[in-house]
């Protein structure tokens, strides 16, 4: 069983990238796959209606009263009923799809219920379903086991811990959620060297108990195997961008991913290529865009494409808000260097994705970004304005350099194929089993 906790959400995230490559690489090595939902719509006896309901975002939020009433009801545990995926309802808006399943089951606000659960008993909400599988794969830490399972749980990183400013969790609720697995969980799955170290040494759990299966991208063949051609005129006809005459950035607009100074690096650099920006902001304020002039990061201008959230042009630094992930692949390609000095990372999913894409990267030194990038991108100090601006300046002024890195990137890259992923991956299952 796999949650869809990130899976639910509308544009996705990292930890929903994970899910679903996770899925995917366990069904082909023949593992069948329970997906479980917590999205508010119940299942019920018609058959349609719960179809409908499970993919229909409006479906009302849970009243205060039902939450009280929920709750005392919870430490019994909860059931998960079986959603009937009959084909009835066009699904091909989810983006890439419904990950590999054999069944999907929901309980509604299961994952809302299971935190307020863990608020006020301290333990973690019990969950079942009928035929429920035999090993618990949570993505997330999440405060939820699933009933007669080995429960397994993903922790991508200690960053609300490391970087507490960085974030906006509930710091203690984080600690205490992150320890109880410490505890409990039969088994941890991290993504880096890192981030293991980080569990082993802030949660005190022995080594033993932890696994780095590390990540693996799996982007589709039709975006691996388009012509470069077609591709360039896809940039320069949509945003007007000329091919490997651009910086980019791409991911969420959040402190740990050191947008200000990335900004302040690129006007300091005087370079003439674009930057690009393609981000949603996850704070609620733009304090990391101020250098575009004005408060959100710039003045809206026209659209280029109804797909495409809105557009800032800021002197020579664009901003999208989101891109679908064809277009996302597309600019990552055309990229003269994607630029992600982050503060701290789990893993750098952006790092590998431009590495198989044959873009070179500048990324940062600290988290794991290193420990993916290794000799085949620069590496500066994040914390350093001038470092930043000087790898921007080295990658745009010479071409040598920049095709060096693409070659060593693509190399790289091969260290996180698919293959080498699904090899971890059954390791760590077959000891579980």
């Amino acid at each position: 069983m796999i949650d869809g906790y990130n899976l639910a959400l509308e544009k996705g995230t990292g930890i929903a990238t994970y899910a679903r490559n996770l899925s995917g690489h366990l069904s082909e090595l023949g593992y069948p796959i329970d997906l479980l939902y917590g999205v508010r719509a119940s299942v019920g006896k018609n058959a349609l209606l719960s179809e409908v309901g499970f993919f229909d975002p409006s479906t009302r939020a849970l009243k205060p009263t039902e939450v009280i009433k929920r709750l005392a009801t919870s430490p019994l545990g909860t059931t998960a009923r079986q959603v009937p995926i009959t084909g009835k309802v066009i699904a091909r808006h989810v983006p890439g799809g419904l990950p590999k399943h054999e069944r999907i089951f929901n309980s509604r606000n299961l994952y809302t219920i299971s935190r307020w659960h863990f608020r006020t008993y301290g333990q973690f909400m019990q969950t079942s379903y009928d035929q429920s599988a035999d090993i618990a794969h949570w993505t997330y830490p999440l405060p939820i086991k699933l009933k007669n399972a080995a429960n397994i749980y993903t922790i991508h990183d200690l960053v609300p811990l490391r970087l507490p400013y960085a974030t906006l969790d509930n710091k203690r609720e984080f600690l205490k959620t992150v320890r109880k697995i410490a505890d409990k969980a039969d088994h941890i799955v991290t993504v880096s060297e890192v981030s293991k170290r980080d569990i082993v040494e802030l949660l005190g759990v022995d080594e033993s108990r932890v696994t780095n299966t590390y990540q693996a991208v799996n982007l589709p063949s039709h975006i691996l195997n388009r012509d470069e051609d077609e591709v360039r005129n896809e940039v320069a006809s949509i945003f007007g961008l000329e091919h490997k005459k651009f910086f980019l950035f791409f991911g969420a607009i959040e402190p740990k991913k050191n947008i200000g100074r990335i900004i302040e690096a690129y006007l300091a650099s005087q370079v003439s290529y674009p930057l690009v920006i393609v981000g949603q902001l996850v704070w609620k304020n733009a304090n990391d865009l101020r250098l575009l002039g004005v408060p959100g990061g710039g003045k809206k201008t026209d659209v280029y494409d109804p797909t495409i959230g809105h557009v800032t042009r800021s002197s020579s630094i664009v901003r999208l808000e989101y891109l679908p992930l064809s277009l996302l692949m597309s600019l990552i390609r055309c990229a003269r260097s994607v630029v992600f000095p982050s503060l701290y990372e789990g893993f750098g999913l952006p790092i590998l994705e431009a590495m198989q894409l044959g873009t070179a990267v500048i990324t940062g030194s600290e988290g794991a970004n290193p420990e993916i990038a290794g000799d085949s991108a620069i590496v500066v100090d994040p914390y350093d304005v001038n470092a930043i601006a000087q790898a921007i300046r080295d990658v745009a002024h010479d071409d040598a350099l920049m095709r060096y890195y693409e070659a060593e990137g693509l190399e790289r890259a091969k260290l996180f194929s698919p293959e080498r992923y699904a090899e971890r991956l059954d390791s760590l299952y077959t000891t579980l089993k």
